[in-house]
């Protein structure tokens, strides 16, 4: 007789969401599977390979037999490397013993937040957000707290984000460039959020993970290195994205040390260490000059032209243009009230969904990152699928009444 017996779930893990991002990315593979042609617009990984002499080095380190466990936070010369790059490129000075390697920079956020989040804390969380900001608060036992955003920049309200603050808030997380809008935050508005920080006791995580990725805007400025910041900020960053190392795994952070420690000894009892081999790689990945990402970076700024072409030709739709990462994020409100062969479509995940079935387009439904109405479309695909994808796209919207 079949076992009828269902298994139970913790509530933290029935409680999570799944990621949209990945989601779609799924079901646009599962379709590609059965032979469909999906063009898929949801992609959050560069689609270039990892450069040569970075491959070079994982072989040297498999070859001299380096696949040992490390210490937990990572080897010294990493930690060592990753002080540099921060000496260098955004002028913060910390010390090996204020870093820690993680298995990308997702884990780093994790542990960052499960260190600093009592159960009860408030998160103070900008939207648009990162999907996994909100998930981790949540499984770190934390209160999401909303901040709203200026209608056409989508840049965090200040005065809402000052509103917002109360005797139970522990953290602000914000991120920059943004996912999913692409944006900049100025100095200006860098310099404000350091101000309500240091004056109302707030402890900030700095996501900039996409800082390399930037066009047409200066390389963005830390918040850490703001008056009376750096001993109240955790900075989360890697080496997937500018280096199109994804699938490696190697993120880092660093901050006060208190704060550092109490991080590596949550990991000692998760990953332990980041992957040895990969940890080599990244090394050899920071050690290098910036000058190896320029040509992504101007892959990235012809396709992201490419794109806002096509989205300006639209009408009824709106955006912040992206000076960051790899991403558009765009009010499609007007379709989303709209109807499709005679049903209301309502929301834009139905409308992503209908794109995906109907336009064979994949895109990430705004709803993911707070923000209904809005669908986010990554150009990290060449420029021949976002020609394809942009038509399909206008064609389809021709059908919405």
């Amino acid at each position: 007789m079949e076992d009828q017996r269902r298994i139970r779930l913790a509530q933290r893990v029935r409680s999570i969401a799944p990621s949209a991002t990945l989601s779609i990315s799924a079901k646009a593979q599962a379709m590609k599977r059965q032979g469909i042609d999906v063009i898929s617009f949801s992609a959050g990984e560069p689609d270039f390979d990892t450069p040569g002499f970075i491959k070079e080095e994982a072989k040297k380190a498999i070859d001299g037999g380096f696949t040992k466990y490390t210490a937990t936070p990572g080897i010294p010369e990493l930690r060592e490397a990753i002080c540099e790059k921060l000496r260098r490129e955004n002028g913060l000075s910390y010390s090996p013993q204020e870093v820690i390697v993680s298995c990308g920079a997702k884990h780093s956020l994790y542990n960052a937040i499960m260190t600093l989040c009592e159960a009860g804390d408030e998160v103070l969380l900008p939207v648009p957000y990162w999907v996994t900001y909100l998930e981790q608060i949540r499984l770190a036992g934390g209160e999401p707290i909303f901040v709203e955003c200026e209608k056409s920049s989508l840049v965090p309200d200040l005065n809402a984000l000052e509103r917002a603050i109360t005797p139970r808030t522990r953290l602000l997380i914000i991120n920059n460039p943004t996912n999913p809008t692409g944006v900049v935050l100025s100095e200006e508005t860098l310099a404000q959020i350091a101000r309500i920080a240091v004056e109302r006791d707030l402890f900030v995580i700095s996501d900039e993970i996409y800082e390399h990725l930037v066009y047409e805007a200066p390389f963005p400025r830390s918040i850490a290195t703001f008056p009376g910041m750096k001993e109240r900020t955790v900075v989360i960053n890697g080496v997937s994205k500018t280096f199109s190392m994804t699938g490696w795994r190697i993120g880092y952070a660093a901050g006060p040390q208190e704060v550092i420690e109490g991080m590596a000894r949550l990991q000692d009892h998760m990953t332990s260490n980041p992957t040895s081999i990969s940890q080599k790689a990244a090394l050899a990945a920071l050690r290098a000059p910036s000058s190896v990402i320029r040509d992504m970076v101007e892959t990235f700024n012809t396709r992201r032209k490419l794109m806002l072409s096509h989205l300006s030709e639209i009408p009824e739709i709106s955006f912040p243009i992206p000076q960051g990462a790899f991403y558009v994020f765009v009010d499609f409100s007007r379709y989303c009230s709209g109807r499709f062969a005679g049903e209301p479509i309502g929301t834009s995940e139905h409308l992503a969904e209908l794109l995906l079935e109907k336009a064979h387009i994949a895109c990430v439904p705004g709803s993911a990152f707070g923000m209904e109405g809005y669908l986010r479309f990554s150009y990290a695909i060449s420029e021949k699928a976002i020609e394809a994808g942009m038509e399909r796209l206008k064609s389809f919207l021709q059908r919405i009444e």
